[in-house]
């Protein structure tokens, strides 16, 4: 049998040969075939460059985008100028001021000698004067949904209801009606929809306007309440803000305390997010800003840090992506909502420690004022330009931020962004905090490296201001 095999061996191989060579024969083979004439110039042997027109297909499209976007962050950077107007008239420390609700145009600002001026914010003018609105201090101002009336709390322990003029912007010289307290008032805010308000101070009370006393009045532990604000979406809902470092959220319907955090240094402000209504922001002692989820207060959604000093006051823009907070270190801050360091920072030689701050109603500009009683103006955006654009400038910003947005994670593009110039006090805070941050961080890091296992866990900067949270 193998040697049969061996035998027919040759003419297997042949008959297979045979196949192969029909197969060739039947079969189309395709060959990249290139004259040397086509890519090589006749003269000087120079090599002809193709190039494709398709700016889709371009070979350096990333690059060229590249360099775009570097010189857009440095034309944002280069015609920066966010200072617009400061507006003079009080002459004490500006503590508190409010912007109308539906007309954008009216801010009512309260000064600590009791003053009380409403500016015309298409004109940059003063409207009207109340010189003493209160006794001591206006310690905050607040305006109904309806643009109609302006509320007002003081040290003389009262709360005033003036009339506002919506065709003039100016205010009646006597309240339309006076609430007295029990205790002096740090701050008040108007319901979004009915005609009730909520003032602050050893306990939280609900008004109505056609009633002398409280509705109802809400205590929780705590000698005395900061601030408190209502919902703008679920408006039956309050938060408040306590000396105790307390945060707490009441509730109207059930007219009882829900809950309430404890954190390591107290807050100064608070301010909901419009967009959504379940997140509340509070400006902190220890120079940063927290933001909270109302469901789950035992852990913070996001901490802002950059400030140098006890942040002040907090306020969000209608669109809800940003907020601005003012700060005792004489800086104002803007920030995006889900980000933990700042946008941009806005200060002067002249402006003093900065008590209150807000948007206007088109998040175009913020408003600010300050210990030196001067109300600024500043743009939200700084290199924004002012007045009309043309389709053509518009299209091109559009561009320009895309290029910005596209390439914000290199290191050129981020180093160019994040660079402001700060005074040299905070610049120096700065500097050390950042040694005793990375020191800090080296010994929880060898504290972890020489201990058993689980005994000294890694605690995030979100988790460690919390101390509790009670219901």
């Amino acid at each position: 049998g193998s040697r049969l095999a061996v035998f027919h061996l040759p003419l297997f191989v042949t008959c297979l040969l045979d196949l192969l060579l029909d197969l060739a024969r039947t079969m189309k083979i395709k060959v990249l075939q290139r004259s040397e004439q086509d890519y090589v110039g006749g003269s000087g042997g120079i090599t002809k460059q193709f190039k494709n027109p398709d700016p889709q297909l371009h070979p350096f499209e990333r690059s060229r985008e590249y360099q775009r976007a570097l010189v857009a962050v440095k034309m944002e950077k280069m015609f920066a100028k966010p200072f617009v107007k400061s507006l003079e008239g009080h002459l004490d420390s500006v503590k508190c001021m409010a912007v109308a609700r539906r007309q954008g145009a009216p801010l009512i600002s309260g000064a600590c000698d009791g003053e009380l001026r409403v500016w015309n914010l298409q004109h940059l003018t003063c409207g009207s004067v109340i010189q003493r609105a209160h006794t001591g201090f206006v310690r905050d101002v607040t305006v109904s949904p309806d643009d109609t009336h302006v509320l007002t709390c003081g040290d003389d322990r009262a709360s005033k209801m003036w009339a506002l003029d919506p065709e003039t912007w100016s205010l009646r010289p006597e309240p339309v009606s006076i609430y007295h307290g029990s205790s002096i008032s740090n701050s008040i805010d108007h319901h979004w929809k009915k005609p009730l308000f909520v003032t602050t101070g050893d306990t939280v009370d609900i008004w109505d306007y056609n009633r002398s006393a409280p509705l109802s009045s809400f205590e929780w532990g705590c000698e005395r309440v900061i601030t408190s604000r209502f919902n703008p979406a679920e408006p039956a809902l309050i938060a408040s803000t306590a000396v105790d470092r307390s945060i707490g959220l009441y509730d109207l319907r059930g007219n009882t305390a829900i809950r309430k955090v404890i954190l390591k240094m107290r807050s100064n402000a608070i301010a909901w997010n419009p967009m959504e209504p379940l997140n509340f922001t509070v400006a902190n002692e220890d120079c940063n800003l927290y933001t909270f989820d109302m469901r789950k207060l035992n852990v913070a959604l996001q901490r802002h840090w950059d400030h140098a000093m006890a942040v002040l006051d907090v306020s969000y823009s209608p669109s809800g992506a940003e907020f601005v907070s003012a700060s005792y270190d004489q800086t104002v801050r803007i920030w995006s909502a889900n980000q933990q360091r700042s946008k941009d920072v806005y200060h002067t030689k002249r402006m003093g420690r900065v008590l209150c701050c807000h948007f206007t109603p088109d998040s175009r500009f913020v408003l600010t004022g300050s210990e030196d009683a001067n109300i600024r103006v500043w743009k939200a955006k700084s290199d924004q330009k002012l007045g009309t654009l043309s389709d053509k400038e518009r299209k091109a910003a559009a561009y320009r931020e895309a290029l910005k947005t596209k390439f914000q994670r290199l290191p050129d593009i981020r180093r160019i962004k994040r660079h402001v110039h700060v005074p040299k006090m905070i610049k120096s805070i700065g500097n050390k905090r950042k040694i005793m941050r990375e020191a800090r961080s080296r010994k929880e890091e060898n504290k972890r490296k020489h201990s058993k296992p689980g005994a000294n866990p890694h605690v995030p900067h979100k988790k460690r201001q919390v101390i509790k949270e009670v219901e």
